[in-house]
């Protein structure tokens, strides 16, 4: 393997480092947003070096300057090579101390268990360590706990069971970093534990044989920023090389084609919402291309139930596969994401996805109705001079396995950190938060579990789960409060960077595919967002799932179908549904629609704004 190679795309910039102009002359869109030109006049010219010399076209070279593409790395860009910047594993702290522990018990025939979290990271990550062990001719058994009755992590009664069903070892995957308790447990029954996570973690760390993390204090890889699954692949990739050098594969025991499981590796990177350069990028590169031979029967049952026809892209992933899986973790049965992702046998895989899209439509009719609630709550904090900085809604009514969602459209509707907690008749609280850019939510939430006032929590900047007792949530308010400053973004709708201006007929498919070249796109990586100015709403009208459907009309003629996702009773929806027959600037994402065939380019909208006349 090679060493890790300097990423060639440099940190993108953010709308608050360079003064930008106002794009159409929007100062206030309907959803409050001021728009501006992506490109500052420095990137303008890096856009024009980029068309001139790196032979693209000028609206992708746009795209690639808006990112901060050099122009002399062009070409490597829209190729990420994984050869090129994969890393040596050995460059993570303890990976050669756990690539030995694993061979010896792969060697031995030492019984296995893969210990892994009930989100997709977490089943991704599981069964990619599944998949290669049964290639050695090891099978293993899946661990992946109770989101409500046993939460997070690793747990003493689960040590127990896994060491009572003669396992030796087990691999704790995207979790385990700070589970003292229960690891301390498992040496005293004989277990050995492997620890493969990427979770911000302190200076201690639990007992264990190894404990792999980017994120430990004393690691010096650079690759906080994968998910759990890349660590893992990473795992598998320092494993075979390990069983390699001590002559465990021969002619009758081949080594197994490690870039087959890529599918999942891209899988479990999306929908964990990591920063989507380097490294992650060829990830997902690359496992998109794998998924598209359906070689995982899961994952093909799966998109299959989801009704996707044509390429997989990243979007699919976060927001058609990846709440499926999820769905099983959040009211049903956790391990169902999981063993979908490890099986081969047809019928298992079809009902399984089957029943995962069942329970998906649960939780989507769970989260509607703890919508209305949370979002009353919340109004009515901010209500009262502007509101906290940070959102902390509470239920003794609601579903602990949607607070995740419930925190995340907090999040998004009122941009400023979001809590949500479900209360047991007990009195304790099951957790989730989400948080914006800017505020380090999982460091604020350890600080609260230091200072006593929470039973349990964790996580990184972006997300957090915590455990709290009812009588406490006054003093989490407080606490959370007057740790996360009020910054003077909280609570208003941030700049929307626009790439370019397109109209309806130069929207095309072919123009769309070009720009896909730039991808793949998702967090630290932003979509490029387009401006459709002046553009007549033809058509517009909201639907029993709450989108708002439209067509957009160009001054020319050509039109444009459309979409407003969520958008039925907000801001954005009542615009577009007033403006029927008028003119609108509306921006938003392109994408192609496939379907029996056909290839229609597509509007994911995000704003509009009223011309100004």
């Amino acid at each position: 393997m090679a060493t890790l190679e300097a990423d060639p795309v440099p940190q993108q910039l953010s709308s608050h480092q360079k003064e930008r102009r106002t794009f159409l002359g929007v100062e206030r869109s309907v959803t409050g947003r001021r728009w501006v030109e992506r490109l500052d006049p420095e990137s303008g010219r890096l856009a024009q070096a980029i068309a001139q010399k790196g032979g693209v076209s000028d609206i992708l070279a746009r795209v690639l300057a808006g990112r901060g593409v050099d122009v002399t790395v062009v070409d490597d860009f829209l190729d990420p090579a994984l050869k090129r910047l994969m890393p040596d594993p050995s460059s993570l702290t303890d990976m050669d101390a756990a690539a030995a522990r694993i061979a010896d018990a792969v060697v031995r025939g030492e019984a296995i268990a893969v210990f892994g979290d009930y989100d997709v990271d977490g089943a991704s990550s599981a069964a990619v360590l599944q998949r290669f062990l049964r290639s050695l001719g090891r099978d293993t058994q899946i661990y992946i706990p109770d989101r409500i009755f046993e939460g997070y992590g690793p747990n003493e009664a689960a040590m127990k069971s896994l060491a009572g069903d003669g396992n030796r070892l087990v691999v704790c995957v995207d979790c385990g970093s700070t589970s003292f308790t229960a690891l301390a447990e498992a040496r005293q029954l004989g277990l050995d534990v492997v620890v493969i996570d990427h979770h911000q973690v302190g200076t201690d760390l639990p007992v264990a044989a190894a404990v792999v993390n980017p994120n430990r204090q004393d690691d010096l890889s650079g690759l906080g920023h994968l998910a759990a699954v890349g660590v893992t692949f990473l795992a598998t990739v320092a494993l075979n090389r390990e069983l390699r050098r001590r002559g465990f594969f021969t002619d009758s025991r081949t080594e197994p084609d490690l870039l087959q499981w890529l599918d999942l590796v891209a899988l479990g990177t999306v929908c964990d919402v990591v920063p989507l350069v380097g490294l992650n990028r060829a990830f997902v590169t690359k496992g998109l291309r794998a998924m598209a031979r359906r070689a995982n029967r899961g994952l093909a049952a799966l998109a299959d139930v989801a009704r996707l026809g044509g390429p997989i892209a990243p979007y699919h992933l976060g927001f058609l596969l990846g709440p499926r899986i999820n769905a099983g973790g959040r009211i049903g049965d956790a391990a169902l994401g999981a063993r979908l992702l490890a099986c081969d046998e047809p019928a298992e895989c079809e009902a399984l996805a089957a029943e995962l899209d069942r329970l998906n439509r649960e939780r989507q009719a769970l989260e509607t109705m703890m919508l209305e609630e949370a979002y009353a709550e919340a109004e009515a904090e901010i209500a009262s001079g502007g509101g906290p900085a940070i959102l902390v809604t509470a239920s003794e009514t609601w579903h602990p396995g949607v607070v995740g969602l419930i925190a995340s459209r907090l999040k998004d509707r009122f941009q400023r950190p979001a809590i949500a907690i479900a209360f047991r008749p007990d009195g304790l609280g099951s957790g989730s938060g989400r948080s914006i850019a800017g505020v380090d939510l999982g460091r604020a939430v350890r600080l609260a579990v230091d200072r006593g006032i929470l039973a349990k929590g964790g996580g990184h900047a972006m997300a957090a789960g915590l455990t709290v007792k009812q009588d406490r949530l006054a003093d989490l308010r407080a606490f959370l409060g007057d740790m996360i400053a009020v910054s003077e973004n909280t609570g208003r709708a941030g700049d929307l960077l626009i790439d370019a201006a397109l109209t309806a007929r130069g929207a095309t498919v072919e123009m769309i595919e070009a720009i896909d070249r730039a991808g793949p796109f998702g967090a630290g990586h932003a979509e490029p967002v387009f401006a459709f100015p002046a553009h007549r709403i033809a058509y517009a009208d909201s639907g029993d799932n709450g989108h708002v459907r439209l067509s957009l009309a160009a001054p020319d003629g050509a039109k444009l179908k459309a979409i407003a996702f969520r958008a039925a009773g907000t801001d954005l929806g009542r615009a577009l549904e007033a403006r029927r027959g008028q003119a609108l600037h509306v921006a938003g994402y392109l994408s192609v629609d496939r379907w029996q065939g056909r290839a229609l380019p597509s509007l994911r909208v995000v704003d509009a704004a009223v011309p100004d006349h």
